[in-house]
């Protein structure tokens, strides 16, 4: 492949503008330099030219929450990568160490037209480590970062409950505890830090012993990372949203299962929500009100709302088909394409890189024959920075080629 794609005469869903329009789009060097009508000339000398006349482009699919290679596919615990049993209080465990490029769900993903997530710790631990944000493509996990610290996760209701209840974690009163216990701590370790003049000229006599735990949540305290709350139950929400508001610090909800029975007190409050995974059965009780009708619901009281598949409960190609499923519901295909990719891109802070189709953002897409929410639709193409990363037609020479002298032949 060249430095230079040019993508032409497609039928545009940019994720901003309602309106579908037609154009060429140029990336050079992983990010769009130009959207126009037609593009010629010197500036697309040696690009390598992908024909999508008739064919639709959205930006790529964003997956706002996944344990994308932290849980192998189809290797059970040697594979099993998302969560520490041990403790339930590790927020000095990070995902890029753990992530595994070679497994075949980022493969997957790809086909399903997902080109970054945030991947991270399970909900096994009242506070279990930071996400990342990651394309879906490439050997090594450093090179595929897009944000290494996206959230400090935490987790509310029954999964905790149930992991550590012979650990001092067996009720929601509990977790609620055991989450304000740490961050006070972090506060005076940060004070302490502060008052030794750390990290300028520091004295070393007044410095605080070091804690690897309390240093890890110091981006929290300091806003430079959000709290990423796993809770399905309305009570769990608003007692993530209790905690956040105690400790001044940024919050994003995760899954957001009763969501349609709290939507305007959860728009009134203002934080993004993500919702999913909502395929499939109720396993556990706090999952009775599951449905695609949360979304919904959501966006009608004026939420920010993404979807989720929380990959591998729902496996991370089916993104596309969960937002197909909440227009089922009733919800619109313009708010639906905004929910896998510029709120999604939004709720995880990266959408200044990824999430809509506009000059200076990555070169990542999605080309497809049909509307990507239907399941009979192809995903043609999946291109990552300007990289051809899946391809339906196996043999791209039909449709990829180079431009000479300003004319496509």
């Amino acid at each position: 492949m060249a430095e230079k794609l040019l993508i032409k005469q497609a039928s545009i869903h940019n994720a901003i503008d309602r309106e579908v329009f037609v154009a060429d789009v140029l990336v050079a060097k992983g990010k769009i330099v130009k959207i126009e009508e037609m593009i010629t000339g010197g500036e697309t000398n040696d690009a390598d030219v992908l024909d999508a006349y008739g064919y639709d482009l959205y930006p790529g699919f964003v997956d706002a929450h996944c344990h994308l290679g932290l849980d192998g596919y189809a290797i059970e615990y040697s594979g099993q990568d998302f969560n520490e049993m041990n403790d339930p209080i590790t927020p000095q465990l990070s995902a890029v160490d753990g992530i595994n490029p070679q497994d075949e769900s980022f493969r997957m993903a790809r086909e399903g037209g997902v080109t970054c997530v945030a991947t991270g710790p399970g909900s096994s631990n009242v506070i279990g480590g930071t996400f990342c944000v990651i394309k879906t493509y490439g050997e090594r996990v450093d090179d595929m970062l897009l944000k290494e610290k996206a959230g400090m996760k935490i987790a509310f209701g029954e999964n905790p409950k149930n992991c550590y209840r012979e650990k001092g974690v067996s009720s929601r009163m509990s977790i609620a505890a055991k989450l304000r216990e740490m961050f006070s701590k972090a506060k005076i370790y940060q004070k302490k830090l502060e008052a030794a003049g750390y990290p300028g000229r520091t004295d070393y006599s007044k410095l605080p012993a070091y804690d690897a735990k309390l240093e890890a949540l110091l981006p929290v305290l300091k806003k430079e990372m959000p709290i990423k709350a796993h809770a399905h139950r309305a009570d769990d929400i608003f007692t993530a949203i209790r905690i956040a508001k105690e400790f001044d610090v940024d919050l994003r909800i995760d899954h957001t299962t009763d969501g349609s029975l709290i939507a305007e007190a959860l728009a009134k409050e203002g934080y993004p929500v993500a919702v999913g995974p909502s395929f499939g059965h109720a396993s556990k009780y706090e999952l009775k009100n599951k449905g695609f009708h949360t979304v919904v619901d959501l966006v009608k009281a004026g939420c920010q709302v993404s979807v989720i598949t929380d990959s591998p409960v729902t496996e991370g190609c089916y993104l596309a088909l969960c937002a197909g499923r909440a227009i089922y519901e009733g919800l619109d295909e313009f708010t639906a394409l905004q929910a896998i990719t510029i709120n999604a891109a939004k709720h995880i802070g990266v959408e200044a890189n990824v999430g809509s189709i506009e000059v200076g953002k990555d070169g990542d897409f999605v080309l497809t024959k049909g509307s990507p929410f239907e399941v009979s639709s192809r995903i043609l193409y999946t291109i990552i920075e300007g990289k051809i990363v899946y391809s339906y037609d196996k043999s791209i020479k039909n449709r990829l080629y180079r431009e000479e002298a300003g004319k496509v032949k």
